[in-house]
């Protein structure tokens, strides 16, 4: 076994490593750039050595900088977690040449995986079942609209180099497809380098299904399935195993076909085979198709440590390590259900658009098992992923594992940020979901009901105004003024003003009216009651109080003297809702455009992000040109005033 590794990551993933190999008496290097200085996983580990700057080009991608890292501190072994370089053969030779162990597989596996046309053909090759498509090496736009005509619509283009949804559309007319190709193409290679696309048959009603492999470069295995059918922009929300409606046969199915996947590129360590299920019919042995081997580590990967009380990183170490596979086929088995959920910083009704901000307040229930790679304090950057944690449970069925899913979510606190967690939980009580009829489809039929915004209950209102004017630890003297009850009032907004009066009557009874709504908050020796339920945790940060009810309920403390502070933003400026780079602008000086209008396109956190007209009108000024660099709130494009 190693005496120490390099973990050439960060975030979640480089803590999770770490949990484990510092447990196996492993030492960890943790690399970090600028923006990670005093980041979680640089103070889990043993050392750490500073790699560039923020941008991941500058640090992260930066293979020759991490490889003379481990040189410099005696690591022997490199992990590369998920993400950044652990997908990248010439890094892989380039570990080897330095006489270093990589913690995955050879570079040929990586490349024979790499391109997901030639990857389809080895398949086709090894007896792996395939989706119907176009992968050929022709790229003109004409011969693959022709290609999707043979395939029938709907058809999907990918990017041959593609990942985590990006180079994906899906195309459901012929008179769509031109336009969908040149955005695939812009997208994927922005992305990857590389706009190669295939063109594959759309399963109308889809279930994603993997199986998890391992190797030790001859032989492999497979730790069963996951479930990965709850995706949104084709990323993964929720992911389950084994897998809702899996039978016997099924199963046996998929597991032979992704052992021979594994096997006929002699694969070492710990990958994914992912299919694509038509559910149409239920599950059925003949109707699922090999999409893509991840040849890596899943982010996923802790519903099948759960249901196998296997330590997927442990087996990677020690076939790494030179050790035979830990066990057998026959040795693995499936014991109860285990759920995953994704909690990020985003802003649903926005579209999912990703956050940042500064974690004030995070906290999870002491019954799951959250893999997070910050902490209270820390803060959501711009320059990478923003996922905060993975919240996992595991439970003797599904219908129980679900419930502790639910209860997990309800009682995990963030504030600092707006997340998703409202989201997740709503996905928890979805009637189609509780009995495990899914595909992937299942979230953008019903986003609507699912990204709902609840009303804020009156007791997460009483309960931020009580925190706001300091009554909650209250004392003798506290409610009387020249000997009569105390009244206050308080305003506070969400959204819309909210005003509230109070009767403060002695230390432990307070009379307050909401609205039309008089509510009693009264102490007892469990502590304040509001409305004869317990008072909710609250996390105050500046004039933001986090009500952590009803997945956090986040109030202002309104400024008296400035309450016209909350009226609505000006809709004749689009401004960048994050700092990223001005990908391309489509709006021009006099101009007439409508709402809803595409105006511009603004990458960031790795993705891109349209920005729309917020009304009818006609452009004035253009502020900002593609390929700028901007900050969040920059002002890109105004309309003449109405």
């Amino acid at each position: 076994m190693f005496n120490k590794i390099l973990i050439a990551n960060r975030g979640e993933i480089a803590c999770r490593v770490m949990e484990t190999a510092q447990k196996m008496g492993v030492a960890c290097v943790a690399v970090y750039s600028d923006a990670d200085a005093s980041a979680r996983h640089v103070q889990m580990a043993d050392e750490a050595v500073h790699i560039g700057g923020a941008a991941p080009a500058e640090s992260y991608l930066k293979g020759d900088v991490i490889i003379q890292a481990a040189l410099d501190t005696g690591a022997q072994a490199i992990h590369p977690g998920y993400g950044f370089l652990s997908e990248n053969p010439d890094f892989v030779d380039a570990v080897a040449a330095a006489g270093l162990t990589f913690v995955g597989p050879s570079a040929d596996a990586i490349r024979k995986m790499g391109l997901k046309d030639a990857a389809k053909v080895l398949m086709e090759q090894a007896g792996v079942p395939v989706v119907p498509g176009y992968h050929g090496d022709n790229q003109d736009p004409e011969h693959l609209a022709g290609a999707a005509d043979t395939i029938g619509y709907p058809v999907l283009i990918k990017a041959v180099a593609g990942g985590g949804g990006k180079g994906m559309r899906l195309v459901e007319q012929p008179q769509d497809f031109t336009e969908a190709l040149d955005s695939a193409r812009g997208e994927a290679r922005t992305a990857f380098g590389n706009d190669d696309v295939l063109v594959e048959k759309f399963v109308s009603k889809p279930r994603h299904i993997e199986v998890q492999v391992f190797g030790d470069g001859t032989h492999a295995v497979h730790l069963f399935e996951r479930d990965c059918s709850l995706q949104r922009r084709h990323q993964k929300v929720i992911e389950e195993a084994p897998a809702p409606g899996m039978t016997v046969e099924m199963r046996d199915a998929m597991g032979q076909a992704g052992v021979r996947a594994a096997e006929a590129i002699g694969y070492k360590g710990a990958g994914t085979v992912e299919f694509i299920v038509d559910a149409s019919d239920g599950l059925r042995p003949d109707r699922f198709w090999f999409m893509e081997m991840n040849t890596r580590l899943q982010v996923e990967h802790p519903v099948t440590e759960a249901i196998t009380g296997v330590d997927l990183v442990e087996w990677q170490l020690r076939v790494a390590a030179g050790e035979s596979l830990p066990k057998q086929q026959s040795d693995l088995s499936i014991s109860g259900h285990s759920f995953e959920a994704r909690l990020y910083a985003e802003d649903v009704p926005k579209g999912f658009l990703p956050a940042t901000g500064t974690l004030t307040h995070l906290r999870f229930p002491a019954a799951c098992r959250a893999d997070s790679g910050v902490r209270a304090g820390d803060t959501i950057s711009p320059w990478y992923d923003p996922m905060i944690a993975k919240v996992i449970v595991h439970g003797p069925t599904r219908a129980v594992a679900l419930e502790q899913l639910h209860r997990a979510l309800k009682g995990t606190e963030v504030a600092g940020t707006v997340t998703n967690l409202g989201f997740l939980g709503a996905l928890t009580r979805h009637p189609g979901f509780a009995v495990g009829d899914v595909d992937t489809g299942l979230i953008g039929r019903d986003l609507d009901v699912l990204a709902r915004a609840e009303p804020i209950p009156a007791s997460s209102i009483v309960a931020a105004a009580m925190t706001a004017l300091d009554l909650v630890d209250t004392d003798e003297e506290t409610g009387f003024s020249l000997w009569a009850p105390l009244h206050r009032a308080v305003q506070l907004r969400a959204g819309d003003d909210i005003d509230l009066d109070v009767q403060v009557e002695d230390q432990n009874r307070q009379v307050w009216q909401v609205g039309e709504h008089t509510i009693l908050a009264q102490r007892g020796p469990g502590g304040w009651m509001i409305d004869g339920a317990p008072m909710p945790r609250v996390s105050v940060s500046g004039s933001q109080i986090t009500v952590f009810e009803n997945y956090g309920q986040v109030l202002e403390i309104v400024d008296p003297l400035d309450r016209d502070a909350g009226a609505a933003g000006d809709t004749n400026v689009i401004e960048a809702p994050m700092p990223g780079l001005v990908k391309a602008v489509f709006a021009q000086v006099g101009q007439a455009v409508q709402e809803g209008d595409r105006l511009a396109i603004l990458e960031a956190m790795k993705m891109e992000h349209s920005l729309l007209a917020a009304r009818d009108g006609i452009v004035a000024e253009v502020l900002a040109d593609a390929g700028a660099q901007v900050e969040a709130g920059a002002a890109l494009v105004r309309l003449e005033e109405e």
